[in-house]
């Protein structure tokens, strides 16, 4: 069964609204029809504006006393129906405030527990094209919508990442307490996806004070501002506009070329370019002998080609870098480290 959408608190007051004004005028309309058995102090005669002015002072429970009911009938018109709808209207308004308030208790409530329990997120910083496309690789690896924020400071983008499932937080990145909401300092990883290379950098230079440990990814449009980035803090950094204009190049004088590169760079496609840990199996074996089409070997903070003379034999500790297919990626996802 599909759930019920709750209504926007904006619809939620106007209707409301609309219910205090139907009271307010049935309870017009009531006194004005046996307005004869009411007392006007001031002139003997009551008149439309006397029954607004009485309705609204009696709905109200002022009851300033000048306008009153005198015959029985009025009495017990106020006895039977107007007194029930002096608690109706009492009840729209002050249960449109206790309904907000409680709402919002609610909320806060709710953010504050997820808030504690969150713990190895990703945080990722812009949800235009490239941050959309960066998460859209990381949920092929199993990266759940509950262990990402989004952070962007334009509403319209905050909302859009809410209706695809992410928790988001609207404000400016380069502000501490904005990251601070996103609890970035207890993240695993950050992505930052800013239209600005000078954002990206206060962003990353911001995030690394507060969270020395996560990884850092950013993407920058201009190949000069790369150093910028890593001196910021930034583990990585991506030119996207060099990166673009490369596959462009090579689709141009290699077309099989560009095709495979843009389906490794696209998961779930065919093949896959994976980082993985050296299998037990592996350990102490020659680079050839390991399975799949190796490029590289991590060591360390070294990245060694696949035929760099002191690449083999393989140590316990190293990650390879390899092409393979997404079968075979799924079964090396499982694998435990060596």
């Amino acid at each position: 069964m599909a759930k019920r959408r709750p209504h926007k608190p904006l619809v939620q007051v106007m209707r409301r609204l609309c219910g205090a004004l139907l009271t307010l005028s049935l309870t017009v309309v009531l006194v004005y029809v046996g307005r004869r058995g009411y007392y006007d102090a001031s002139d003997d005669e009551v008149d439309l504006l006397d029954c607004f002015y009485y309705a609204t002072v009696s709905l109200s429970t002022t009851g300033y006393g000048d306008v009153v009911p005198r015959s029985d009938g009025a009495r017990l018109i106020n006895v039977l129906i107007i007194t029930p709808l002096r608690i109706l209207f009492l009840i729209i308004l002050v249960g449109t405030t206790l309904e907000a308030l409680t709402e919002r208790t609610r909320e806060e409530w709710r953010l504050a527990r997820w808030r504690n329990k969150l713990i190895h997120h990703t945080v990722v910083v812009g949800y235009g094209t490239k941050g959309r496309s960066a998460l859209q690789t990381l949920r092929t690896t199993g990266l759940k919508n509950s262990h990402v924020i989004i952070i962007d400071q334009d509403a319209a983008a905050t909302g859009t990442a809410n209706s695809d499932g992410y928790a988001a937080v609207t404000g400016d990145a380069t502000r501490s307490e904005v990251l601070l909401s996103a609890e970035l300092h207890k993240a695993d990883q950050i992505i930052i996806a800013t239209q600005r290379d000078d954002t990206a950098a206060l962003v990353a230079l911001s995030a690394r004070q507060l969270n020395p440990r996560a990884r850092i990814v950013a993407t920058v449009r201009e190949e000069e501002n790369v150093s910028l980035l890593r001196q910021s803090g930034a583990d990585a950094v991506i030119t996207s506009a060099s990166a673009a204009g490369r596959l462009l190049g090579m689709s141009c004088v290699s077309p099989g070329a560009g095709a495979v590169m843009d389906d490794l760079i696209q998961r779930g496609t065919g093949l896959e370019l994976i980082e993985r840990p050296t299998a037990a199996d592996e350990t102490g074996k020659d680079i050839k002998d390991v399975g799949g089409l190796v490029l590289s070997v991590l060591r360390g903070s070294e990245v060694l080609a696949f035929d760099h003379p002191d690449v083999s034999p393989l140590r316990p500790s190293d990650r390879l870098v390899l092409v393979a297919s997404t079968h075979a990626m799924e079964s090396h996802a499982a694998a435990p480290a060596g």
